[in-house]
């Protein structure tokens, strides 16, 4: 299903960007690249076997999306990836640092999105695979920033879903649990099911060779996070909330 696809990854450069290259090179798809860093992005596509350009990208910057779509060309399908984390509670609100987590994590989508989608619907396919976190089901403490911004692109894909269904252009959303990555690091805290890159990468190929809508991994970590939905905000804060 993916031999011989052409997808453009946003936010290959490290992390889960990264290890998902490389399943999807192994999987046989053609590759076009895209992050902030050049270097680190000609470095990832030197250890791929199979077709991958570079098209450095910083999707905080909207000329910058528009010149890296049209440098990409045509693409089968879509991976956004990008994300910024830094663990902010609201008690040591820093407006720069959460503001520029939603401008990444959402707003950045949006751009993506906007010059991608378009052609999909012309074309009437297309395959869409936005990541998403399970810390997006519903607010957690030390989340402000990250946590909102994931739970907006998640109710994105849900739209968009809602609006391509049976149109030829294919939605995915995957909402993996702790990764480690330079991200996570910096986190003081446990972090159970902690994946790595790769195992996490692996889930991802794996569901994008599937039809599901939606993905939630680890399973068992994600069904915290899922049933948490069906709490009355009462318990729910008993039982979340950092005291």
């Amino acid at each position: 299903m993916l031999e011989g696809k052409t997808y453009w990854l946003v936010g290959a450069s490290e992390g889960l960007g990264r290890a998902l290259a490389a399943e999807l090179d192994a999987a046989g798809a053609r590759l076009v690249l895209s992050a902030r860093s050049a270097e680190r992005l000609e470095s990832l596509a030197g250890t791929l076997k199979g077709e991958a350009r570079v098209v450095p990208c910083d999707v905080a910057d909207p000329a910058s999306v528009r010149q890296a779509r049209q440098q990409a060309g045509e693409i089968d399908g879509l991976v956004y990836i990008a994300a910024l984390y830094e663990p902010t509670p609201a008690q040591a609100w820093d407006a720069e640092r959460v503001e520029a987590m939603g401008d990444i994590n959402f707003m950045g989508a949006l751009r993506v999105l906007g010059q991608t989608v378009p052609g999909f619907v012309a074309r009437e396919l297309g395959h869409i695979v936005l990541i998403g976190s399970l810390a997006g089901y519903r607010g957690l403490p030390g989340s402000i920033g990250y946590g909102s911004s994931k739970a907006a692109l998640m109710h994105l894909a849900e739209s968009l879903r809602a609006d391509l269904d049976g149109s030829g252009v294919k939605v995915q959303l995957f909402n993996p649990g702790f990764i480690r990555t330079r991200l996570t690091d910096k986190n003081d805290f446990s972090m159970p099911f902690l994946m790595e890159p790769g195992q996490a990468a692996r889930h991802v190929r794996q569901g994008m060779e599937k039809d599901a809508f939606r993905t939630d991994f680890p399973w068992l970590f994600s069904l915290v996070f899922r049933l948490s939905r069906l709490l009355p905000q009462p318990l729910y804060a008993m039982v979340f909330h950092r005291r």
